[in-house]
């Protein structure tokens, strides 16, 4: 599902309109292609492949983090450019507990992640928690709905990795947090601006995820229009839930 390509040119087309989140898409378009170089570097980097062990690979990766803080940081928000540091321990600490408050290490560390999947390091975990990544147990940044069965009239529900970018299959009514059920528990909001994106609440746990309806609009890339529609995640915090996982510019 996810392509950095895709990504970037997303990003850039929706940038170049006049909307509240212009500034955001701006700086997300660094982040996206920063992030794509580190990845092209490491999938075509020869006689090395990912371990799925961090603490294995840290050597390769340390190469690029200078490129990645000078960058991002030519761009970032003076309240992010005091946080700047992807040193081995932040590194650690976040593999380990996957916070999204560490933005610099989560930004660095998903291409790292995305290879290691698509090399085939991380396998399919059929054991893991249904509203965690099978391949990486990353939460979901994001639910995402989309034709995956010619004929079909509607979309399946998939929820997308936060540090790896895979994403899976998921029940359409459960909650992507707390797995509650009841339907009166849980609710969506949509905004006439935006058709294709809903805020799916639960009033079990108050925690919400975006969802990105693609059989809506095919167009979208479901990480940019997360962005591209922050208003929502304002509304949503506004009436007191709290997203699951938030995103690379902090909603």
């Amino acid at each position: 599902m996810f392509s950095w390509d895709a990504s970037i040119n997303r990003v850039h087309q929706l940038a170049e309109k006049s909307t509240p989140a212009r500034e955001l898409l701006v700086f997300y378009a660094t982040v996206l292609a920063t992030q794509k170089e580190i990845y092209e570097s490491l999938r075509t980097k020869r006689d090395w492949l990912p371990s799925g062990v961090l603490e294995n690979d840290l050597s390769v990766l340390r190469e690029h983090v200078p490129f990645f803080l000078k960058s991002v940081l030519s761009v970032a928000p003076p309240a992010l450019v005091e946080q700047a540091d992807a040193r081995d321990e932040l590194l650690f600490e976040y593999w380990e507990n996957r916070s999204d408050k560490l933005f610099f290490p989560k930004a660095f560390l998903q291409p790292y992640a995305q290879w290691s999947v698509q090399s085939g390091v991380f396998s399919k975990h059929t054991s893991t928690p249904e509203n965690r990544c099978p391949y990486c147990f990353g939460k979901p940044q994001l639910s995402v709905l989309r034709v995956t069965e010619s004929g079909s009239e509607s979309g399946n529900r998939h929820l997308l990795c936060a540090t790896c970018l895979s994403s899976w299959e998921f029940r359409r009514v459960v909650c992507a947090s707390c797995s509650e059920e009841h339907p009166f528990k849980l609710q969506y909001f949509k905004s006439d601006e935006y058709d294709h994106v809903r805020i799916e609440t639960c009033e079990s746990c108050k925690q919400y995820v975006k969802g990105i309806d693609l059989t809506r609009l095919g167009l979208a890339v479901p990480v940019v229009d997360d962005v591209a529609t922050a208003a929502l995640d304002l509304w949503a915090i506004e009436k007191g839930y709290a997203k699951i996982e938030l995103n690379l510019v902090g909603l």
